[in-house]
């Protein structure tokens, strides 16, 4: 079963709509349910609970009212520590020839 703090990415109907991340995972009182708590990451973020069996928290496809659902694992990358890429990579230099340019973010405030 997916754990606390996990990210996943829910489709609704059969396609990927927002992602969340598992804030709680409970028992229900139905035997082999779960509540779930998901944080939706959108803006602002909102919570929401839902009760599903274990294989619809691992991915298997389920419906809500009717309508196409999935959770699906969001694969964590960690960046390599130093990492200054291949040699190859080291030696490319840009298509035209110029360096890139680095532009300083400034906040201005009203």
């Amino acid at each position: 079963m997916r754990n606390i703090g996990e990210v996943v990415l829910i489709y609704y109907d059969n396609q990927p709509a927002v992602y969340g991340r598992i804030e709680r995972i409970e028992p229900d009182i139905k035997k082999d349910w779960y509540q779930i708590t998901l944080l939706l990451l959108t803006i602002p973020a909102h919570p929401v609970t839902w009760i599903l069996r274990e294989s619809y928290i691992d991915g298997e496809p389920f419906t809500m009212g009717g309508i196409p659902m999935r959770l699906e694992e969001v694969k964590r990358v960690l960046p390599e520590e130093g990492r200054q890429g291949t040699e190859e990579e080291r030696e490319q230099k840009p298509k035209n020839g110029k360096k890139g340019q680095v532009i300083p973010f400034k906040f201005k405030k009203p």
